[in-house]
């Protein structure tokens, strides 16, 4: 098989994956597998699993950005810090795509996307003016992840999404349940409500240290929500946005009760 020239390939599609599971994760490495049919591709990801750290940056101390192998970085920081090494020092260009994935389990409903690391990645991206993409994959308590097909539904949203622009300072949340699934349903966002759990314990010097866990999370929300169609075989697919004003409070009788107060 020849090679593409330097020419050829500087024209080809440039798609960029992260993660928060670690750059030698199975999701995202079936999905660098899958996409390269399509695009060059690169992986720019956390050196180990980040998970729930949502969109935080590494200010106080410097981070290293490890070539493993060929279009594969390992940053020592959070999946934003890969996101901004990403684009400021690995890739020539903005890439034509961000995807953050595919994630081992569920980002469904507010709370797991408020605290998603693969969630905060594609925000991210979307911040530097990148169309992006965020992917988990769901598993029941029987089954294993179905990496090669939902690698492949995922190239297939990529080819669908060829010529059309996703609007400016939105980005897609995407979650796939186990395989054979239904289709794909446009969803909102719904809730998985948790019960909390935080573990005291002792260390061998009698210091007290804790375990925060988050329980088994019940579905809530719309039937049309994001959590009930994947709990029903449907591939989610929920846009997000930037701007998170609550608009219908912004002019109410709550806020405006505020402008009376007097200021000395």
């Amino acid at each position: 098989m020849t090679r593409p020239s330097l020419k050829e390939a500087s024209k080809k599609k440039l798609i960029l994956l992260t993660n928060d599971d670690g750059y030698n994760s199975p999701g995202i490495t079936a999905l660098a597998e899958e996409l390269r049919l399509l695009a060059r591709v690169y992986i720019v990801a956390p050196d180990r699993e980040r998970s729930s750290i949502s969109l935080a940056l590494t200010l106080r101390h410097p981070l290293r950005a490890e070539k493993t192998e060929p279009n594969v970085f390992a940053v020592d920081g959070t999946p934003a810090d890969c996101v901004y090494i990403a684009r400021k020092y690995v890739l020539g260009r903005k890439p034509d795509y961000l995807i953050s994935g595919m994630n081992l389990g569920a980002n469904l409903g507010c709370q797991d996307v408020s605290y998603s690391g693969t969630v905060a990645a594609a925000l991210q991206g979307t911040f530097m003016g990148i169309p992006s993409l965020a992917v988990s994959l769901v598993r029941s308590n029987s089954t294993a992840f179905d990496f090669q097909p939902a690698a492949r539904l995922v190239r297939k949203i990529i080819e669908a999404l060829e010529g059309k622009k996703i609007p400016p300072k939105v980005y897609l949340n995407i979650n796939i349940p186990p395989f054979p699934v239904k289709g794909l349903k446009i969803s909102r966002l719904g809730e998985r409500r948790y019960a909390p759990e935080l573990i005291k314990k002792k260390d061998p010097r009698g210091k007290t240290y804790f375990w925060i866990g988050v329980g088994h999370p019940k579905a809530a929300g719309p039937l049309n929500s994001d959590v009930h169609l994947v709990d029903r075989g449907w591939v989610s697919v929920t846009p997000l946005q930037i701007d998170r004003t609550a608009y219908p409070v912004l002019h109410s009788r709550l806020l405006n009760s505020l402008l009376s107060i007097h200021l000395e």
